[in-house]
């Protein structure tokens, strides 16, 4: 028991990995219940257009066919997941706002039956004029798609800080530079799927969702209904990265349908659905003037962003916040001017997608920040030491940054990758490139106006002390949170991992946890469970005093012993002054259950009040940040313009890594979905707003014949906010990518595509352009 940490630092088996690996662990699309009916949303089949008529006629007809609704048999009432932009309703009631919106739902006895009755289903249009880019909705004469949002500007920023004008006066460098960034998905394996049934005037819903909470939230919202009247639990969650945060219709359909027929009723989505669904990354038109001295120093920074939003809000409003908001945590700089303009069009609506708002900026910054470092002459990774923040900053926008080594991790990534070797040294067609990054640790504030805590842990003892529950609703979505929250309980509690299970995903059976997103389970969720276990273990250590009585001639003192005297480790309780002095932590236990009853211990989590008191001060509030340097080397074919990623670095400052390995993972699949996102993702349309690669034959995602090696190295640092020292890994690791890539993409070919992604294409006809222009 040398060691300062049993299970903590340890990379242990994951919880669910049997389960996984051999198919017994279910999905929602796995379930099945006695007498359940299949359901199917009716969709729009223009991007704009006034519904004239629905004809169900047929439909109802068909034989199987159990029910069929739309907006008039079901509630008005708007709902999102932010209070300020309530705009989407459960189905379109007068207008559709893109191909694929919500006109209805069908139920039937089978899936065949529910596609036929659609088939019938006669739905009459008046078709309007529509937009597709947020140039074409912010013009005077463009069609109005909200009448809550004129001349469709969704969402409009302007935080400004300092005095950007005075700065640049005494800059000794300035420039500018505008990029693009795309339309992506999130690529998750399990498409989203809901069942819901009621038990008297409860509603229980099985759903892939990253939220058990928000989900019981909104949909009691929506329904006027208590939240205690439903219940939400998800099985297994094949990914999320962001795209099942918000309520779906498919969610609020099948309640509808299984209140009307008395039986469950299953929905899901298609492949094409999932990404008619959408709420992925934001296409984005971004530009950045940034003055330096002559010595490297950023002295100020102008930020304009141009979001393509889609036909809703859900989380875009805070996509657009976190594109501009997390800039001041990477550089140290007090003059910050960002400006930020969320257009709605006629497109699916756009969300949160790993990194939320930040991957492409992250991307546009990182390679502003090179043409800078190369125009005065400065090697771009000293560029980025020179300008890196510190641990106990506060920057400009009033984010508190407890510990942060973003200097030690671009130190660490140059020295690893070789990078004095290589930049400006290798062969033509191959280059290296950097780019920083990092996110929030979990998110301040609630989605919602709430005093509740963010988290809430409990572990309960069995009555013989030979095993323990930990009950927590933070949500694996793939990630490992369940077993790290074991390990952070054991921890907590002086108890063996192997004796602990989890419940979790249940809002009946487990405890308040807002679920996976903003990278906040592990600090936040982790805060709570500790503390449980800390609450039993303090129990454990008070019945053992009682317990324990030292001899006279046990050669320290006589007497008994008092709790502080005492430990726990590993389901041992021993006196810390003579270890051989011990009672097994089943023996106490069992003691306390006889004296006291059951045996539990308890924990919660609130951030308290965090970040400024400007407009918009809530998005991107935390309580750690996390950082991360990344170094990629590529090779660019000159003949095609192709290009192959073949070596990357990762550095993250993350704190202290409670499973290394999971942290490991989160790193190789930030770099997989960045090398996607960077060279070959991009969401489609045909002139009309139909979708044209809604599948993943035409969808590009890289597979493991594209990885290249992935280096993960780790910071020796420790969060003072984050249990045991922990903080972020899972988004932040995903947004320096795109931009290291792009830096490398630069270097081999000196040559700037601005527009993601770096397709072969692009990267050919810049190439071409600048060999015409040299001659």
């Amino acid at each position: 028991m040398s060691e300062k940490h049993s299970y903590v630092g340890k990379s242990l088996q994951r919880t669910d990995v049997l389960d996984k690996v051999t198919g017994r662990g279910k999905f929602a699309g796995d379930l099945k219940f006695s007498n359940m009916l299949y359901g199917k949303l009716i969709r729009s089949t223009h991007a704009h257009a006034r519904i004239l008529n629905i004809d169900t006629s047929e439909a109802e007809k068909l034989p199987g066919v159990k029910a069929i609704i739309t907006a008039k048999d079901v509630p008005s009432i708007k709902f999102g997941l932010s209070p300020a932009r309530y705009d989407e309703t459960i189905f379109c009631t007068d207008t559709v706002k893109f191909y694929g919106d919500k006109i209805g739902a069908v139920c039937a006895v089978d899936e065949d039956t529910v596609y036929e009755a659609l088939k019938l289903i006669k739905v009459e249009y008046e078709v309007l004029p529509a937009v597709f880019t947020p140039a074409e909705a912010a013009e005077e004469s463009a069609p109005q798609i909200f009448e809550e949002y004129p001349r469709n500007l969704n969402t409009e920023i302007h935080q400004h800080f300092g005095d950007c004008d005075k700065a640049q006066e005494e800059a000794y460098y300035v420039r500018t530079d505008r990029f693009q960034g795309q339309r992506t998905i999130h690529g998750v394996i399990e498409p989203h799927c809901t069942i819901a049934y009621w038990e008297g005037k409860r509603v229980i819903i099985h759903a892939a969702h990253q939220s058990v909470h928000y989900m019981q939230h909104h949909l009691a919202r929506i329904f006027g209904m208590k939240e205690g009247d439903i219940r939400v639990i998800t099985p297994f969650v094949g990914g999320g990265f962001g795209g099942k945060l918000d309520v779906s219709g498919l969610d609020v359909s099948a309640v509808i349908l299984s209140k009307m027929t008395g039986q469950p009723v299953k929905m899901s989505y298609d492949l094409e659905e999932v990404w008619l669904n959408g709420r992925g990354r934001h296409g984005m038109d971004m530009e950045y003037t940034t003055g330096v001295t002559k010595e490297g120093k950023i002295l100020f920074v102008k930020n304009e962003i141009i979001l393509d939003g889609g036909a809703y809000s859900g989380l875009g409003v805070a996509s657009s916040y976190y594109a501009g908001a997390l800039l001041t945590v990477l550089y140290d700089f007090d003059n910050y001017k960002f400006d930020a303009y969320r257009y709605v069009t006629n497109l699916p609506p756009c969300g949160a997608q790993r990194g939320h708002g930040q991957p492409h900026p992250r991307y546009a910054f990182e390679s502003h920040l090179d043409h800078i470092a190369e125009d005065i002459g400065i090697d771009p990774i000293e560029m980025r030491i020179i300008n890196a923040r510190k641990s106990g900053d506060v920057t400009p926008n009033g984010y508190e940054l407890k510990s942060y080594f973003l200097k030690e991790a671009n130190e660490l990534a140059r020295d690893a990758s070789g990078w004095k070797d290589k930049k400006g040294k290798m062969a033509k067609g191959r280059g290296i490139g950097v780019g920083n990054g990092g996110f929030v640790s979990g998110a301040g504030f609630c989605q919602y106006r709430t005093d509740l805590p963010h988290s809430i842990g409990m572990i309960k003892v069995y009555d013989d002390g030979t095993h323990a529950i930990v009950y927590s609703n933070a949500v694996d979505i793939g990630q490992g949170s369940d077993t790290v929250l074991r390990q952070m309980a054991a921890e907590g509690m002086g108890y063996p991992f192997d004796d602990i299970t989890i419940v979790s995903h249940d809002t009946d059976l487990a405890t308040l946890d807002f679920g996976a997103y903003a990278s906040r389970q592990t600090l936040m969720a982790g805060w709570a469970v500790k503390r449980a276990g800390e609450d039993v273990k303090k129990k454990i250590l008070e019945m053992a005093a009682e317990m324990m009585i030292v001899k006279e001639d046990g050669g320290y003192r006589s007497g008994k012993l008092m709790p502080e005297e005492l430990d726990c480790r590993e389901g041992i309780v021993f006196m810390k002054q003579e270890p051989a002095l011990r009672l097994t932590f089943a023996e106490v236990a069992r003691a306390y259950f006889v004296k006291n009853g059951l045996l539990i211990g308890r924990g919660y989590y609130h951030p308290g009040k965090l970040g400024g008191a400007h407009k918009g001060a809530a998005v991107g509030t935390s309580p750690a940040y996390s950082s991360a340097t990344q170094i990629s080397e590529v090779i660019v074919d000159e003949e095609t313009g192709l290009v192959k990623v073949l070596n990357t670095w990762d550095v993250h400052d993350s704190g202290v890594a409670i499973n290394p390995n999971l942290l490991h993972g989160q790193v190789h699949g930030a770099f997989a979905m960045g090398i996607g996102e960077t060279l070959w993702e991009i969401v489609t349309f045909d002139k009309n707003g139909k979708l044209l690669n809604g599948n993943y034959a035409e969808y590009r995602l890289p597979t493991a014949l594209d990885m290249p090696p992935v280096h993960s190295l780790l910071l020796d640092t420790f969060e003072p906010n984050g249990p045991y020292g922990a903080k972020e890994v899972g988004e932040g690791a995903t947004t320096p990518t795109l931009g290291c890539i792009a830096n490398a993409v630069y270097d081999a070919t000196k040559v700037r595509v601005s527009s993601l992604p770096l397709t072969p294409e692009k990267v050919w006809r810049a190439m071409k352009e600048k060999r015409e222009r040299e001659k």
